[in-house]
């Protein structure tokens, strides 16, 4: 009988050796910052969480879960949370759609001025999200420029407070929120946009499809794995808002707590002693990172399931 030849195992050249290690070299430094800014910030701030934390005389006394114990009985936890959620359901689905529609309209052939439309919607893109804060609080001050068309339409007699009411505050910031992500959304569209073979809406077209129909039936389905990013993406910067609810309250998450969100909470609670300290403001960010994974885990799964 003859016997099968094993393939040789060929040995590694010292040329494919260096460059393998030259690779390595170029991964080390992210992999630094990543494993300390990361890994160990992760792991250190779960260990806190178990913890009440002095960060004055550098003590940890370990509390078991007296930490998440407290998180279901405190009401201010309950209120930042339903005031993000609320949030998040409504940034993201707006600036998304809107971000999509947009694209799908500058995309198209027979519009004129693109290149200007563009630059005009992406300006508020370049501008940080402080000087965003400032301008959206002069645009809504009791005597500022809203108010005075408002009133100058007929449609109040008396000005609305947006700053200080609670009912409009965070209404304030969602718009704020919607204006200024949807420009950045829209390029990533248009980017991808640009790909789509125009022979496809060319046949729908002479199928009789409405731009509605080519919209959704092409558009949308050809843009799935876009849109899965586009929603996580979403999702995370707006369970993550902090400085423009911090901006908008003077820290302090008002009026009445209705500008209090999960990442301003954390903060009242890490630097003013508030709770237990930094120990409880680390379960609070445990709490805030599980949340973001489920939700970002079930929007995937939901867009994944649509496109389908």
């Amino acid at each position: 009988m003859e016997q099968t030849q094993q393939p040789t195992k060929k040995k590694r050249t010292h040329r494919q050796f260096m460059e393998m290690m030259q690779g390595y070299g170029f991964l080390l430094p992210a992999g630094v910052i990543a494993a300390i800014f990361f890994i160990y910030a992760t792991v250190f701030a779960i260990y806190m969480s178990f913890n009440n934390v002095s960060m004055m005389t550098n003590t940890y006394n370990w509390n078991n879960f007296k930490n998440y114990a407290n998180l279901l009985t405190d009401p201010t936890v309950r209120t930042a949370l339903e005031n993000t959620l609320g949030f998040v359901v409504i940034v993201v689905p707006c600036q998304t759609i809107i971000a999509l529609v947009v694209a799908y309209v500058l995309s198209s052939r027979g519009v004129k001025f693109k290149g200007l439309f563009r630059l005009v919607y992406f300006l508020p893109t370049l501008t940080s999200s402080a000087a965003l804060t400032l301008i959206f609080m002069f645009l809504f001050n009791i005597n500022g420029p809203i108010n005075q068309a408002l009133m100058g339409m007929g449609l109040y007699h008396t000005p609305i407070n947006f700053l200080n009411e609670p009912f409009w505050s965070m209404k304030v910031i969602v718009a704020m929120n919607i204006w200024s992500t949807v420009p950045f959304y829209m390029t990533i569209y248009l980017a991808s946009l640009v790909d789509l073979p125009y022979s496809l809406y060319e046949a729908a077209m002479i199928d009789g499809a409405s731009a509605w129909e080519r919209l959704r039936y092409i558009t949308v389905p050809y843009l799935r794995p876009v849109t899965t990013y586009v929603l996580l993406t979403g999702i995370i910067g707006t369970f993550q808002m902090f400085d423009q609810a911090y901006i908008f309250s003077g820290g302090t998450g008002g009026p009445s707590n209705s500008t209090l969100t999960i990442a301003l909470l954390i903060y009242q609670y890490a630097t003013t002693g508030l709770g237990s300290g930094v120990g409880y403001a680390a379960a609070i960010a445990v709490l805030l990172g599980v949340i973001i994974f489920i939700v970002s885990r079930l929007a995937e799964k939901l867009n994944g399931g649509l496109g389908s």
